[in-house]
């Protein structure tokens, strides 16, 4: 199965579908079988499940660096799918398209939540 993301016009993703194989061989196809389906007006883009952080998670070729999700935007010069920006003080990765704190998250195996005003991870 595929997946299209639907863009408005700001190439915010408003809807994540499912068109069967059959009806997206390649994404053209699955564009315009979404188009006539939708309408002739609408702008869809393929997206891929398995892939997160420019990474495909099953080891295939990853595919626009993050799957794509209600409002996400789509990034045409990256080709990308970024989500939204969690808090002020992150910044994007270029590579990955994700956003990052400014201070690494702890890696001793317990859960933490960001605190933008002091800029720091608090313990659950």
């Amino acid at each position: 199965m595929a997946h299209f993301a639907q863009l408005n016009a700001n190439n915010i993703v408003e809807r994540v579908l499912v068109v069967n194989d059959n009806d997206a061989t390649t994404e053209e196809n699955g564009n315009a079988f979404l188009q006539s389906l939708y309408g002739s007006n609408e702008t869809w883009k393929q997206t891929s499940y398995n892939t997160r952080g420019g990474v495909h998670i099953n080891g295939g070729t990853p595919f626009r660096k993050n799957y794509a999700c209600i409002g996400y935007k789509y990034d045409a010069d990256k080709d990308a799918f970024i989500p939204p920006k969690p808090y002020e003080s992150w910044t994007l990765n270029e590579t990955t398209c994700l956003w990052e704190a400014p201070v690494v998250y702890p890696d001793d195996g317990e859960r933490y939540n960001w605190n933008e005003e002091t800029q720091t991870w608090d313990a659950e």
